[in-house]
């Protein structure tokens, strides 16, 4: 079965490279503007509700994977599942990022651990009670 993806959009931020890059968003104090394409802009109505969004997004960077790593290259061989590794069989990463604000298909976020032109697949709204504490 192949499945496929068609980007909704895409980062814009200062981040070029991952060797810079915050390896998580709750460490990031990075700001960016997600663009999201023409066809999809009316699906961003009512976001502005929301004070965090849930970003999901295609590591394109990435430049294949192991089934076992190490955690950011050093220590013991870990499944890869295991890891929040961008070296994925899929390549799917996700982030919360502060929203501060929507203008036209503009989104202005904060906590950006993404690179610059990283393809956005989807945004959901960040709703407290949908993700309760473990």
């Amino acid at each position: 079965m192949d499945i496929t993806f068609t980007p909704i959009g895409v980062m814009h931020c200062g981040l070029t490279e991952s060797e810079t890059a915050p390896k998580y968003y709750t460490e990031s104090q990075v700001k960016g503007t997600i663009e999201i394409n023409p066809p999809y802009a009316a699906g961003l109505t009512n976001l502005e509700e929301y004070t965090h969004i849930v970003v999901l997004f295609h590591f394109h960077r990435s430049k294949g994977y192991d089934l076992m790593q190490k955690r950011r290259g050093v220590g013991e061989l870990r499944g890869v599942f295991s890891l929040n590794s961008p070296n994925r069989p899929n390549g799917i990463g996700l982030s919360i990022l502060r929203l501060l604000g929507i203008q036209g298909n503009l989104l202005h976020v904060d906590n950006v651990d993404m690179l610059d032109g990283t393809p956005i697949l989807d945004i959901k709204p960040y709703k407290p009670q949908d993700y309760p504490r473990v």
